[in-house]
């Protein structure tokens, strides 16, 4: 009877374990980030994720993809959330918000742009290294047709050569079309580097060098505070021309200044529903971009990857980010730094 009874007991000792345990099991499913490969969303992404596991204490991991899958996936809750979501954008972005599968949260880094850049001793020179201005008159796309030998591309010399973005970022269907647009295609061979981090050490390496580069770039980013760089004008921004751009398929693209940038944390319709502490957090997320683009050009200089330079950040700016969270997580995030 009393190896029954401690049989019993043992067995409904086992069953109350597994039965207190299995709600906190449901809840140990990590919350998927975009893995974005560009500096500021990457270090935005593990700024986001350390205060998310360490002040709220719900694990994360992060699945790669281009932009243009990672919004695809946001919208079938594949993934959860996109550190650096410059909303409004694209077809995919616009068709999925208007269907209420994605939102974007918060204003997370005011004065954002983009555009298409040159360095300033392509235009000015630079005597103190020697070099000549090369397109003096160069002030917007306008002028680029009769600039083409300036940025002539070393595997096609009857063509000027421009650095587009990757392949699968939204932007570089806008530049390609922009090339057509500006009826620059046959004047300039649309280069696609492999990856971020290609483009900035492909035209870092120019700038050093004293060689012209035309290039597409944006900020937040390292790269515009380490080098003085001339951004070309374009036409003011037109709503309508700015839909034949995002439409790689439009075959009568019109030029226009990029949109004004929107910069927000793109969540899933689900993830928004099931944690209201984390989208209460994400909607006060504001990152000063003077100060960001510091941090990038840090995090660069000393090659750090953005999970420590985002460690970085939160040990060193706690006036930026605290006022974020409630005070027990960011007791809890700064405890764990």
């Amino acid at each position: 009877m009393r190896s029954i009874k401690t049989w019993l007991g043992s067995s409904l000792l086992v069953f109350s374990l597994v039965a207190t345990q299995a709600p906190a099991a449901e809840k140990v499913a990590p919350i998927h980030f975009g893995d974005i490969t560009w500096e500021s969303g990457s270090l935005i992404t593990e700024i986001l994720r350390l205060i998310v596991e360490k002040g709220y204490g719900y694990p994360t991991d992060t699945l790669p993809g281009s932009t243009v899958s990672l919004e695809a996936a946001l919208a079938k809750d594949d993934i959860q959330v996109i550190g650096e979501e410059w909303a409004g954008r694209s077809p995919a972005w616009i068709k999925a918000q208007a269907e209420g599968k994605v939102f974007g949260l918060g204003d997370t880094v005011k004065g954002a742009t983009e555009g298409w850049w040159v360095p300033e001793y392509v235009i000015k020179g630079d005597p103190e290294r020697g070099i000549k201005p090369l397109a003096p008159e160069l002030k917007s796309v306008a002028d680029l047709a009769r600039y083409k030998d300036v940025f002539r591309d070393p595997e096609d010399p009857t063509r000027g050569r421009f650095l587009n973005s990757p392949t699968g970022w939204t932007s570089e269907i806008v530049n390609s079309q922009k090339l057509k647009a500006y009826a620059l295609n046959e004047s300039f061979v649309n280069f696609r580097t492999g990856s971020g981090a290609a483009l900035d050490a492909e035209v870092s390496s120019s700038i050093r060098r004293g060689k012209p580069v035309l290039f597409y770039y944006w900020s937040p980013t390292p790269l515009l505070g380490r080098f003085k760089l001339v951004k070309l004008d374009e036409p003011a921004f037109d709503a309508d021309a700015w839909k034949t751009l995002a439409d790689a398929n439009n075959p009568h693209p019109k030029g226009t200044r990029s949109m004004p940038a929107n910069l927000a944390i793109g969540v899933s319709a689900p993830f928004k529903a099931q944690y209201p502490d984390l989208v209460a957090f994400f909607e006060k997320v504001d990152l000063p971009i003077d100060l960001l683009n510091q941090t990038l050009g840090q995090m660069s200089e000393k090659r750090q990857k953005p999970r420590e330079a985002a460690q970085a950040f939160l040990r060193e700016q706690p006036q930026v980010w605290q006022g974020w969270v409630p005070t027990q997580v960011a007791t809890k995030v700064s405890s764990s730094l």
